[in-house]
């Protein structure tokens, strides 16, 4: 095994979601529920670059019957909710000073991608980074897999990839990569111990 390629939303960082459509249900005065509806008829698009944050809330305040925001929202909102997992940090790094490479790769919005722009340092452990709204596809979609494989130049067979969403795993799967699926982390330990070497973390 060569590379260890991780999420973002859930893995590396709580996921933020909940938080967020917590955040814009009360900006907007709707229902969670009502919000998270709405919010999946676009969500696809939003996070695969098709359609702008300015658009996408176009969409969505006129489905909701609310007045569009003046400012864009979702930078701040996830500025907001932004609580990252300090181990999972300091695994990236030894993994990393082991001698593996290092991937993230997420299906996010450009805003949030600006936050991690903002905040590279943060993230300097990492030896590619690939996001689904600046590449036009997503998890699980083959073609997204690929893409962060070629950037860290390793082979299907010796890259193991870690999601909180079983699909994502099983997409990655069906690639022919090695996947764990994320549940926390003394259990991810365990189960990335069995695929690459862990002694001395």
């Amino acid at each position: 095994m060569k590379a260890v390629i991780f999420d973002w939303g859930g893995v590396l960082i709580d996921d933020p979601a909940s938080r967020m459509h917590g955040y814009f249900s009360s900006y907007f005065g709707v229902p969670v529920q009502e919000f998270e509806k709405t919010r999946k008829k676009f969500e696809d698009d939003f996070q695969k670059g098709i359609i702008s944050e300015g658009i996408f809330w176009e969409l969505v305040c006129k489905e909701l019957g609310v007045q569009k925001p003046k400012t864009l929202l979702w930078g701040r909102a996830f500025k907001a909710t932004y609580s990252p997992i300090k181990e999972m940090f300091a695994l990236v790094s030894d993994l990393r000073n082991k001698g593996y490479k290092t991937g993230l790769l997420s299906n996010t919005e450009e805003p949030s991608v600006t936050f991690f722009e903002e905040n590279k340092n943060e993230y300097g452990m990492f030896d590619a980074a690939v996001f689904s709204c600046r590449e036009g596809t997503a998890k699980p979609e083959k073609k997204i897999y690929e893409i962060v494989l070629k950037r860290l130049g390793v082979n299907t067979g010796d890259a193991v990839f870690i999601d909180n969403k079983l699909e994502f795993v099983d997409g990655a799967k069906r690639v022919g990569m090695k996947a764990v699926l994320f549940k926390n982390f003394e259990q991810l330990k365990k189960e990335l111990d069995s695929l690459i070497d862990l002694s001395g973390l």
